[in-house]
């Protein structure tokens, strides 16, 4: 068993930690609300730490899940961060969602400190984490993704080494891009389906077999039509993930023209009230007969 540290103890960083203790290493935590940290101490065991720096100091590895680069680079690089206190050797694994950019500058960072990084965001939602089933996209040398492998089979249903630092990154905005094409037909589709009066159990059924199927019309299509999005990722986060994608694209000369259009689809929804809701909440701003 392994000595790790868990930065980040939200929706996800919360139930992965949990799946690692439960697997018997031993944790040091820190969140930045103390109170997230305390709690998840008193469920879990292990030890709170009050900075990333003092959670990671004892560490053969540290794994992070927070909110986006800057929140990234501050508990990695900033006064507090972990990588101040990490041993040479030793292995750090971020599961945020972040630009590839910055992925590849921890990357170049932590190999001038003689430490290993990987970047795996994840894909599963929060009831993927809480089940241990999440898809992990992978970048950093083979050693490093395959240490990384080890602890990350605890909440993992699959991982997979997509190339060097920031691979993992740009795989996750593949994945990003292909949700948000994939919800807009699936709005339009069911929109076109009540408009025609038909029978939404019957044309699930009928197409849900075939080509057309998909997880998100086997697990959004009966909610959608019920008008419940208060549950699952955030159309706010999903902007933010878009963007992402959408800034890569501009620097690596891709073109992403319906992604950029259901990003400012998305953008209606959120002035609509929906920047909370699941990100099938984008059939909300379809007229509905």
């Amino acid at each position: 068993m392994a000595k790790i540290a868990f930065i980040g103890l939200g929706v996800m960083g919360g139930p992965m930690a949990g799946h690692l203790a439960a697997a018997g290493h031993e944790l040091s935590v820190f969140n930045r609300s103390m109170g997230k940290t305390h709690a998840w101490v008193e469920r879990y065991g292990g030890e709170a730490a009050v900075s990333p720096a003092q959670a990671a100091q004892e560490a053969d590895i540290v794994l992070s899940c927070v909110g986006n680069d800057a929140d990234l680079e501050a508990i990695t690089l900033g006064r507090d961060g972990a990588f101040r206190t990490m041993r040479a050797g030793s292995l750090f694994i971020d599961h945020t969602t972040v630009s590839a950019r910055i992925a590849r500058q921890l990357a170049l960072e932590a190999e001038s400190k003689g430490l290993h990084f990987v970047d795996a965001p994840v894909s599963g939602g929060q009831s993927g984490a809480e089940a241990g089933k999440l898809s992990i996209m992978c970048g950093g040398s083979e050693p490093a993704v395959e240490a990384a492998r080890l602890v990350m089979q605890s909440y993992a249903a699959r991982i997979v080494h997509c190339g060097e630092a920031g691979a993992g990154q740009t795989t996750k905005m593949v994945n990003q891009i292909c949700i948000a094409g994939l919800l807009e037909g699936l709005s339009e589709g069911l929109r076109f389906a009540q408009t025609a009066g038909l029978d939404l159990d019957r044309v699930h059924e009928a197409v849900s077999g075939g080509a057309a199927q998909s997880w998100q019309m086997d697990n959004r299509w009966q909610s959608m039509a019920e008008d419940r999005f208060d549950f699952g990722f955030a159309i706010e986060w999903m902007r933010k993930d878009l963007g992402l994608a959408l800034d890569e694209a501009r620097a690596i000369g891709a073109s992403l023209p319906v992604t950029a259009l259901v990003d400012q689809f998305y953008a209606e929804v959120a002035a609509m009230g929906g920047a909370r809701q699941d990100t099938s909440a984008l059939v909300r701003r379809i007229r509905k007969p």
